[in-house]
């Protein structure tokens, strides 16, 4: 009776222990929200206490400040100014003073002689075949495509931040996803001794599982390696301090409209070709160009200069003092010179051919760029769909995961299903958490690049509002 009785405890004792573990041990993994405020910094950098927090907004101002590329072409920018100024400055005379000094020898007497001399010439263009003007204005037409560049610089400079930041913040929450998955693992594992121990369930499981839960902890190692990387990547994008701790945050963002409130695609691509400001530079440079052969081409008309000079001298020969030589030798000029170019061995008509070569290339370049733009829009426009299919894909694999999950555990409690198949639903849970990542912020930075290729000042714009 005695035995009976003890049987029917333990009986009673493993069903409790089954029923337990369904409840509160074999819960799904949890697939973190979308972080409002998400704070991403090394765990010495918190101990440290000094972590600089960096929101989206001052990680765009930073690079707007710090981007190696946006600076080298605010650099060439500034070499444009410069050509304009130069340019512009042929327009106006040119004013030079000289002078000289000099002491003769001879035989005769007087044996030697000292002479000194000084004035002043000055010299204006009248007519060189309209190739000042034609400089002018293609220097001016190069800075305009140099300021352009800039513009697009800078947009690309936000592009890169936030395309950095999004990669940062996916690859925390995938670090989220498998720390879940591990702690689940290893509650089943502590679980499953305790099964052993009562007699429930055989040493192969808590072998077994106990190799899962070593497989789980080195996808945690790599996804926070990844993490770091992540973020090693955004400190290099903004040119900060390696030595420094960080903690980067991203704003709250509405994922259910991101796809939705993207314009049609023919709206996008006009609105493309008239914003999008590498297209306002490769117009401009075509118009350079075409300014460019009426300057080779100036190099064939005659040339008309006017010339002034004044000047005096004196003589150690000449009778009188050295000041009343001055005032008696003082003299000027006023002129005008033609030149005509006869035969210059074809440079003018090289110089042309070369130039119109190079125009026509222009040109090329120009309808290559504006089909560019275009594919690159039709493109981000269709990932933009997708990826709002492919999050809306994931989130049903990842309810029905859920699902399967949570009936293989009940029947691996009730001996109705192996660990093998209880850890097969696991996994395919886990994936199918990290699916649900991949691709919330897949659509995160598909609206970010579409609005990047149609020629947004600011990619992130439609993100936070």
């Amino acid at each position: 009776m005695r035995s009976y009785i003890g049987h029917t405890i333990a009986v009673l004792l493993a069903a409790a222990l089954l029923t337990l573990a369904v409840i509160t041990l074999f819960a799904p993994i949890a697939v973190p929200a979308p972080l409002p405020a998400s704070s991403f910094a090394t765990p010495s950098a918190a101990a440290a206490g000094d972590t600089v927090t960096i929101t989206l907004r001052e990680a765009l101002r930073i690079a707007q400040e710090k981007n190696v590329a946006l600076l080298q072409s605010r650099n060439s920018a500034a070499l444009d100014d410069v050509d304009v100024r130069r340019a512009r400055l042929q327009f106006l005379p040119s004013l030079s003073a000289s002078s000289s000094a000099s002491r003769t020898f001879g035989t005769r007497e007087p044996s030697s002689a000292r002479s000194l001399s000084a004035g002043a010439s000055s010299s204006l263009t009248l007519f060189d075949g309209f190739g000042n003007i034609a400089s002018a204005r293609s220097a001016s037409l190069a800075r305009s495509a140099g300021r352009a560049d800039v513009v697009r610089a800078k947009e690309t400079a936000a592009f890169t931040v936030a395309s950095n930041f999004l990669a940062l913040v996916q690859q925390e929450e995938q670090l989220f996803v498998q720390r879940e998955a591990l702690a689940a693992s290893q509650s089943l594992a502590r679980q499953i001794r305790e099964y052993v121990s009562a007699g429930a369930k055989t040493i192969a499981d808590q072998y077994q599982q106990e190799a899962i839960v070593a497989g789980d902890q080195l996808a945690v190692v790599e996804a926070d390696r990844a993490w770091q990387v992540a973020q090693a990547d955004l400190v290099q994008t903004l040119q900060l301090d390696p030595a420094r701790a960080y903690a980067f945050e991203w704003p709250a963002v509405a994922l259910d409209t991101l796809a939705s409130d993207a314009a049609p695609l023919d709206r996008l691509l006009s609105r493309a070709w008239t914003r999008r400001a590498d297209l306002d530079a490769v117009d401009a440079r075509v118009a350079a160009s075409r300014q460019n052969v009426r300057v080779a081409g100036a190099a064939s008309w005659p040339s008309l200069d006017a010339n002034a000079g004044y000047g005096s001298s004196y003589s150690s020969n000449a009778t009188g003092a050295v000041s009343d030589q001055f005032d008696d030798s003082r003299g000027g000029s006023v002129g005008l010179s033609l030149s005509l170019p006869l035969f210059d061995r074809g440079a003018a008509s090289s110089a042309t051919k070369r130039a119109r070569i190079e125009a026509d290339g222009a040109v090329l370049a120009q309808a290559d760029a504006r089909q560019s733009v275009g594919v690159e829009v039709r493109r981000a426009w269709l990932d933009l769909r997708a990826a709002g299919e492919q999050l809306r894909a994931a989130q049903v694999q990842l309810r029905a995961a859920t699902q399967s999950l949570e009936v293989s555990q009940a029947r691996y409690a009730s001996g109705a299903a192996t660990l093998v198949e209880l850890a097969q639903a696991r996994a395919i849970r886990v994936q199918a958490a990290s699916a649900v990542v991949s691709g919330r912020y897949n659509l995160l930075f598909q609206r970010v690049r579409m609005d990047y290729d149609v020629g947004e000042s600011d990619p992130t714009a439609s993100l936070v509002r």
